[in-house]
């Protein structure tokens, strides 16, 4: 007999992500949003089936790039998936460096579950940029805000792999390193 997996939780956050992503499309993509956060939940799904760090991979750029709040999440899905949602959530304001900083120490001293949601996230966005790679060189560094193209976002993602080391066990994290070591070679 199958036993049935209860997804209520994940179904209302993919419904919350969808309708908050709604008409939105992935930075010089030309396909939906919605792709992005669905990516990095089933890459999540390869570590976890917990339902609130699966909910929470689905809902982890609704505060950071819709209208969504943290208090939305925490009054809809609870305390740990606002948690999950908050801990991946890039702050606005100062330097793009200066923000990434806070983000990669944040991931340093997180627990296991935000790392989980973040390498979802992270793998996903750097799936994009090796293809992106692939296909144009060195004109890919521009579409960044990042003041030192190239060398801020290699700084950033090496800074990740370091902060999420502790999953270096899993498909996600030796996925996310080989796809490193392709787009920025250390020769």
């Amino acid at each position: 007999m199958n036993k049935t997996l209860d997804t209520s939780l994940f179904d209302k956050a993919a419904q919350f992500a969808i309708q908050a992503h709604c008409g939105t499309e992935r930075r010089d993509k030309g396909f939906p949003y919605i792709i992005h956060p669905m990516e990095a939940a089933a890459i999540v799904s390869t570590v976890t089936n917990d339902p609130e760090i699966l909910a929470a991979a689905i809902l982890h750029d609704t505060v950071e790039d819709t209208d969504a709040t943290i208090e939305q999440i925490e009054e809809q899905f609870g305390p740990r998936v606002a948690h999950l949602v908050h801990i991946e959530t890039t702050q606005r304001g100062a330097t793009w460096r200066s923000r990434r900083e806070v983000q990669v120490e944040r991931l340093r001293q997180a627990d296991r579950d935000c790392k989980i949601v973040a390498i979802g996230d992270k793998l996903s966005n750097l799936r994009a940029i090796a293809t992106d790679y692939r296909e144009l060189g060195d004109a890919l560094w521009s579409r960044f805000h990042a003041p030192e193209g190239k060398n801020d976002i290699e700084w950033y993602y090496r800074s990740l792999a370091t902060a999420l080391e502790e999953l270096a066990d899993t498909a996600p994290h030796q996925e996310f390193v080989s796809l490193l070591e392709q787009t920025f070679p250390t020769n």
